[in-house]
């Protein structure tokens, strides 16, 4: 599973840990952190995010590699940041305050705008390959809801305290994990590749 994030690394595991796919991360290969980590990240998509970060790690790993590359999609700021949810406020990998950063941008964007337009979704693509020159397999998820301007609840990482979920009525950082996993756009997507590794291995 080609992640590095401990926020990603925790919930997948608890996404497929009762299934019967077995998941390495990077760190549990002996996969040092190399420099050239830090631009995998250079696609347009979310899709070719998790392409280019997948064929990295596929390669040098050795193994069949899935990876995920998600984002929160704003209406009222045109679909912003998206893509650049994980560095919108210019923080760099590993900044411990990149997450504040992040959200005290959002709020600042948003202060003028009224409650019923700050509707908002998350999105996740995870690409799967068998090697890594193989053609990707694709699969999404998504979770519709709007942003508050107080943070609620401490859980959950990035956005979290921020997105309220209509389906929970609360926001994901308020929500237990398990109940987040239920309606989540990572929890979607994780459950769509289990299927689709399920149907390989028929």
């Amino acid at each position: 599973m080609a992640t590095r994030s401990a926020g990603k690394t925790r919930e997948i595991r608890a996404l497929l840990g009762g299934s019967a796919i077995e998941v390495r991360f990077p760190a549990e290969l002996g996969l040092e952190r190399r420099p050239e980590e830090d631009d995998l990240e250079h696609g347009l998509t979310y899709a070719e995010n998790a392409v280019l970060k997948a064929r990295y790690f596929a390669a040098r790993g050795g193994l069949p590699t899935a990876a995920d590359d998600s984002g929160i999609e704003v209406d009222a700021l045109g679909g912003a940041p998206g893509v650049h949810s994980a560095r919108w406020a210019g923080a760099g990998a590993g900044d411990p305050d990149q997450d504040a950063r992040n959200n005290a941008r959002l709020v600042a964007a948003l202060r003028e705008v009224p409650e019923e337009r700050r509707t908002a979704r998350y999105r996740c693509v995870v690409a799967f390959l068998e090697g890594a020159d193989a053609r990707p397999e694709l699969v999404e998820g998504t979770c519709e809801g709007r942003i508050v301007l107080e943070p609620r609840g401490t859980g959950g990482f990035g956005y979290d305290p921020y997105f309220f979920s209509p389906e929970l009525g609360m926001t994901f950082g308020e929500a237990p994990p398990a109940a987040k996993h239920r309606v989540s756009h990572r929890g979607r997507a994780f459950r769509a590749l289990a299927e689709v590794l399920s149907r390989r291995s028929v």
